[in-house]
């Protein structure tokens, strides 16, 4: 073994390492800039617990690589494992720069990360058999690439199994499920993750070597739940360049499977009691037979009492659900005031990486629009300021055009973003002569869609919104029936008669249900809408 610098001392093997129980995976424990029971550190790394950019708990580890002499850049811990058992370890990673790369120890070199996977979390895996009982020694090793400056920042969180994990060879008293994935010729491309409804990781796995096979037990209590497997080339893992497959299935029956794909795919599923998109009738039972604003009340009563995630909690939102996999299928963020449907985009964001900030053009970052302006229901106030059914991923500049200006049909423009929304003047014969903002006839319903889910998950609350701003009262006719003026609650409807729901839409629903618990019933249900407001 390469000579190594302790930093710790010796690691004392507690009661639960027989479980080959990694102590402070999450790196939230430190002493000083030391994570607790990791007492194996090299002098080329150094690490810090870091706050800014983690993916569970308090802390990730930043992990500063400053050499180029790989024998100077593990960092360890031991831990006992039992002759014949299986132990599937992995370790998530965060580039920022993309000239490093880490690879998993488990008892030896293991996978490697794709470094060019910067601004995002990357799982490595790897599913270790022991031959004898004793003890073996995991951890993280990084590697210099072209590119590499001197020092670069890597950030590892949620090293696994936890003492929370299911020990391997134990029964499962909740749902046992088998994945199964087959690789294509390029196994170094394919990654996956599954998250449940708090957006959590709770299995995920990277660094496959190519036309491999592989299975494993997965043990999940009820809930709803969303595996996202991706392919960092965009061809997916069938036909292209290979014959690769998943599946996940439950007692031999499946609950999803798949190969042919671009650059990521996702299946939300439930298990018992969650709920989900699988079993909508239940969920809207108590609003069986109601028609008219009845039928709003209803729906009011199934729908209010979401868990509010927070305003910030939207960046990690549109990280995961906010993703384009319907048009370029690139992955970038899905901008609705900059994606073209027919063509290339003018520009792309990267998912965490190109958060507004400040701008002063089209291109500079993207932001959090909230559709139903937060000046009209009175500013950052919860939970309508971070409710994600009306906040979407749009280009900053062009949401500061917005402002907070009624949604309408422009007749003379002021402003014409790259993808044709527009800003200016109300449309003569619309019934509002103001300014109004046009987004292009891709979007159209969802945001009508929005704004018929605001009208009912907050008719306690919107009586008097009207009076917040002159927009507010352009837009709102202080009644929580009716809700909108009537121009615009005629546009909103005409637009959601032309823009029908998309996949996109229903997808977005499902991964909302998840993160907030609530949906919008009017992307479910597209018929509530005349139900309530008429045709």
């Amino acid at each position: 073994m390469k000579k190594i610098l302790c930093l710790l001392g010796i690691f004392v093997l507690s009661a639960t390492a027989a479980r080959a129980d990694i102590e402070n995976g999450g790196f939230d424990q430190w002493s000083a800039n030391i994570p607790t029971g990791w007492s194996l550190i090299d002098n080329g790394i150094t690490l810090t617990p870091s706050t800014g950019i983690k993916l569970n708990g308090n802390y990730s580890a930043a992990v500063a690589v400053n050499t180029t002499d790989q024998a100077a850049t593990d960092f360890r811990q031991t831990v006992a494992v039992s002759a014949g058992q299986n132990y599937p370890f992995s370790v998530s990673v965060y580039h920022t720069e993309g000239h490093v790369r880490a690879r998993l120890y488990v008892d030896g070199y293991q996978s490697y990360s794709n470094e060019t996977l910067t601004g995002q979390w990357q799982t490595l895996s790897f599913n270790y058999t022991a031959t004898t009982s004793g003890t073996i020694e995991v951890g993280v090793r990084f590697y210099d690439v072209a590119g590499f400056d001197g020092s670069e920042l890597v950030y590892v969180d949620d090293f696994q199994p936890s003492a929370t994990s299911t020990p391997p060879g134990s029964s499962c008293n909740e749902h046992a499920l088998t994945f199964e994935l087959t690789t294509d010729n390029y196994g170094a491309e394919t990654s996956w993750q599954l998250a449940d409804s708090n957006n959590q990781q709770v299995y995920a796995g990277a660094g496959y070597a190519s036309n491999s096979s592989h299975s494993e037990q997965w043990c999940l209590s009820d809930g709803d739940y969303a595996f996202t497997i991706s392919d960092s080339y965009g061809d997916g893992i069938c036909c292209s360049y290979g014959n690769g497959s998943y599946r996940l299935s439950v007692n031999g029956a499946d609950i999803f499977s798949g190969g042919s794909f671009t650059s990521a795919k996702t299946h939300s599923f439930s298990l018992g009691t969650g709920g989900g998109s699988d079993d909508l009738d239940a969920y809207y039972a108590d609003a069986a037979g109601f028609t008219g604003y009845a039928l709003k009340t209803a729906l009011h009563n199934i729908i209010k009492n979401h868990s509010a995630q927070g305003y910030s909690a939207l960046w990690t939102f549109y990280s995961m659900y906010e993703l384009d996999t319907y048009y370029e299928q690139d992955g970038s963020i899905l901008d609705i005031y900059s994606e073209n449907p027919g063509g290339a985009d003018g520009y792309q964001y990267a998912a965490t990486v190109n958060q507004c900030g400040s701008y002063n053009s089209e291109a500079d970052c993207y932001n959090r629009e909230h559709s139903f302006p937060r000046s009209w229901f009175g500013g950052a106030v919860e939970p309508m300021n971070s409710d994600v059914h009306h906040i979407f991923a749009t280009d900053g500049f062009v949401n500061s055009k917005r402002s907070s200006f009624p949604y309408g049909k422009v007749g003379m423009a002021s402003y014409i973003s790259t993808n044709g929304s527009k800003l200016g003047t109300a449309l003569s014969g619309s019934g509002y002569s103001g300014t109004v903002f046009e987004p292009i006839d891709e979007f159209k319903g969802d945001i009508a869609r929005a704004y018929f889910y605001m009208a009912t998950r907050y008719q306690d609350r919107l009586a008097n919104w009207q009076g917040n701003s002159s927009e507010a009262n352009a837009a709102l006719n202080g009644t929580t029936t009716q809700v909108f003026e009537s121009w615009l609650l005629q546009l909103l409807k005409q637009w959601h008669v032309q823009d029908p729901v998309s996949q996109k839409e229903r997808d977005r629903n499902d991964a909302a249900y998840q993160y907030q618990g609530n949906r919008n019933p009017f992307v479910d249900y597209p018929q509530f809408v005349s139900a309530i407001w008429g045709n």
